[in-house]
């Protein structure tokens, strides 16, 4: 599966290193200078692997004379003990870049790795997993890739891309169909969606002609409901608590959509290990 990388994985990647670097690593400069260095990075449990152009990026800006060499690809199940890459280079360069190359590795293939799980969950079913906007503060092109890299689907990428009116939208544009007519009238392309809390507000919304409606923690039989009363008219997007326990069942009320906060949100790393093995000294001289 070929997923686009994201356009700001540079800056993504020198700010990390600004915050981890500063003014100079204090502990690599302990290793002489001239001293080279090969590395393993080995998966320590079953994930899907995913963040390699973070990775090989942190190590680019460091040294242009570090080489990798990838056994395994973005989207790739990868198994306990197994050989992710194998890099070579200035030990200083791979001492220095370890960890945050480790940490957009570790936390990318942990998003796709539970993307990956909710989207097998619902295999088989209408239904599409999708992130939100609960991502970390400048990272989410990185974490929304991760999603698409796993098999979900992003939602909006920002307040930019989507109109999502939600509950105080609708308090201070007056109701319902007054903030459906603003959305149509500023004359965007984008669909709009509505966010219900119960069916009398699913009505609203489709007479209001919104394109989207977003059931806010509706039950299963609402769900049910509410698949019944649309009709198709109008797409449905299940939201709020939704784990892996009960996603399956979500699915299978109808739905077209379910928006997973935990995906970006609530993550969990995997483990990742980089093994090192300093290369010795080459001697001068004719011995």
């Amino acid at each position: 599966m070929s997923v686009s990388l994201p356009d700001d994985i540079s800056d993504c990647v020198r700010r990390a290193l600004a915050e981890d670097v500063g003014s100079g690593d204090l502990t690599a400069a302990l290793i002489a200078a001239p001293a080279r260095a090969s590395a393993q990075v080995i998966s320590r449990e079953a994930a899907v692997l995913c963040g390699s152009a973070w990775f090989e990026e942190v190590f680019r800006q460091l040294s242009a004379d570090i080489r990798i060499d990838w056994q395994a690809h973005d989207g790739d199940a990868i198994q306990a003990n197994q050989l992710l890459c194998r890099l070579k280079g200035p030990a200083r360069g791979l001492l220095t870049g370890e960890r945050t190359a480790l940490n957009f590795l570790q936390m990318l293939s942990g998003i796709a790795t539970a993307a990956r799980r909710y989207a097998d969950a619902v295999k088989g079913t209408r239904a599409v997993i999708l992130d939100t906007r609960k991502t970390l503060p400048g990272l989410r092109r990185a974490q929304k890739y991760a999603v698409r890299t796993g098999g979900a689907r992003n939602h909006r990428m920002g307040l930019f891309d989507g109109i999502l009116i939600k509950e105080n939208h609708i308090a201070a544009a007056g109701g319902i169909r007054a903030a459906v007519a603003a959305a149509r009238s500023q004359g965007t392309k984008v669909a709009v969606e509505v966010e219900v809390e119960n069916l009398e507000q699913l009505r609203a919304a489709i007479q209001a002609g919104a394109d989207l409606l977003l059931l806010d923690n509706f039950d299963l039989p609402g769900l049910r409901a509410a698949v019944s009363e649309t009709a198709g008219c109008a797409k449905l997007e299940a939201s709020g608590g939704v784990d892996l326990e009960r996603v399956r069942a979500v699915a299978e009320t109808g739905v077209d959509y379910i928006s997973v906060g935990a995906l970006t949100k609530h993550i969990h790393a995997v483990d990742l290990s980089m093994r090192f093995d300093i290369e010795p000294a080459r001697r001068s001289g004719s011995g």
